[in-house]
């Protein structure tokens, strides 16, 4: 156990994050994601939710900032004006750490994105549409590290 760092941060999961660099994605994915079809690098935290994920990468990963859309979730097939639960925890965890509402990706979409992240991460998410896409940013050189 480490001080100040978030216990879902698993070793397999700080080494990623700290490994990716500018622009970088990470996919948090929930238990019926195909990961390990689509994954370069699968991380598994079985019994997590995929909010809880979330909030554990936002404690220490800048998000993307000269991005437009540095954060995206997979619309529900053939509706993608619904927006499920998760997605609206998703949203407010976002809110409550001052960055952007996430951009919404077909179904497809969603999955090539994440096939094309760096690493993803497998929850054990049940609620349906429980995926995120993370775009990483810098630090700059005024603020601690």
């Amino acid at each position: 156990m480490l001080r100040g760092i978030h216990p879902l941060l698993s070793p397999d999961l700080l080494h990623a994050l700290s490994s990716m660099g500018h622009g970088d994605r990470i996919a948090v994915v929930d238990a019926n994601f195909p990961a390990l079809t689509h994954a370069r690098r699968l991380i598994s935290l079985p019994g997590t939710t995929a909010p809880a994920v979330l909030e554990a990468i936002l404690s220490v990963m800048p998000l993307d900032d000269f991005e437009p859309h540095p954060v995206a979730v997979m619309q529900v097939v053939d509706d993608a004006a619904t927006i499920p639960d998760v997605v609206r925890a998703f949203a407010a965890i976002l809110s409550a750490n001052d960055l952007p509402p996430p951009t919404g990706l077909q179904r497809h979409a969603f999955y090539q994105s994440a096939a094309d992240a760096f690493a993803i991460v497998r929850t054990g998410e049940r609620r349906f549409y429980g995926n995120i896409l993370l775009t990483k940013g810098v630090l700059p050189p005024d603020l601690p590290a």
